[in-house]
């Protein structure tokens, strides 16, 4: 007996990478998939005097810091800075730092680093880079008990959403006399061409083909908003339509009705393979 053909058959449209967490993305063409994301993604963190994270929530100037990845190293521009270099294999002090509720080992990148980054956003900060033998999970209550390590992102290895679903927006956004907004406010790893509004949250298993094997990412939690969305990229400018307008429609039963917008996934499959825009992405609708 044959299998059952997808509900779904949609494509990659975007892949984005985040080198320093909250700072702004890299849209890429391709990324190598790893175990923790899509490599170089949430690599580095900038973290406060005591080892705590921060991010654009308090730190909304942290979205004109654009990162661009090379061969061998990232380089960091900000609006009235020099660039800052990071080589790939750099690291110096080993520290612990906080990222939410874990503590985890990271190697401190230098004073240049912490000056560039306390220069800019205004406070002593720091910048660290996580520590690869470390194994930082996933909610082990969402994943299904399968264990999923991330390095610096927020709780899960990769962010998925759609294209259709930023449409929806864009047009209550319009209905309410608002601009339109970009895809890059809600800072996915993965976007998807092809599906209905928000289809991503009803996905089983998406079964991507890369012509060196299949990648299996799995959906399993909602991506609660907090205010990001509501700063502007291109300036660092808070304003709040884009939560408010969410509010209106987006609120989510699962998580005791947090305003939600993409899906986090975890990887089952393809650790080293690479994603690459317009490759088929085929997904049944999981109820669960």
């Amino acid at each position: 007996m044959s299998a059952s053909p997808p509900d779904v058959t949609a494509r990659i449209a975007r892949l984005f990478v985040y080198p320093v967490k909250s700072c702004a993305g890299v849209e890429v063409q391709e990324a190598i998939l790893t175990e923790t994301g899509l490599d170089w993604d949430r690599a580095w963190m900038v973290v406060d005097e005591h080892g705590e994270f921060v991010s654009q929530r308090e730190l909304p100037r942290m979205a004109l810091i654009t990162p661009r990845l090379r061969l061998s190293d990232v380089v960091l521009r900000a609006p009235g800075m020099l660039a800052l270099h990071l080589a790939m294999d750099a690291a110096e002090e080993p520290m612990k730092v906080r990222v939410w509720d874990d503590e985890v080992d990271a190697y401190d990148m230098g004073g240049v680093a912490a000056q560039w980054f306390s220069d800019f956003l205004g406070q002593k900060l720091r910048l660290v880079r996580f520590d690869p033998q470390v194994r930082r999970l996933s909610s082990l209550k969402w994943t299904g008990g399968v264990e999923a390590p991330n390095q610096f992102a927020d709780g899960f290895p990769v962010l998925v959403a759609s294209e259709a679903s930023l449409s929806l927006l864009n047009e209550r956004l319009a209905a309410g006399g608002h601009a339109a907004v970009g895809m890059e406010r809600f800072r996915p790893n993965v976007v998807l061409a092809g599906v209905d509004a928000h289809d991503e949250d009803r996905l089983g298993v998406m079964h991507i083909a890369t012509g060196q094997g299949e990648a299996q990412l799995k959906p399993v939690k909602p991506c609660a908003r907090c205010p990001i969305p509501n700063v502007d990229p291109a300036t660092a400018v808070s304003s709040p339509e884009v939560g408010d307008t969410l509010q209106g429609y987006r609120q989510d039963a699962r998580l005791n009705g947090a305003v939600t917008f993409g899906m986090n996934a975890i990887v089952l499959a393809g650790d080293g393979l690479v994603l690459r825009t317009g490759q088929a992405v085929t997904a049944s609708y999981s109820f669960d």
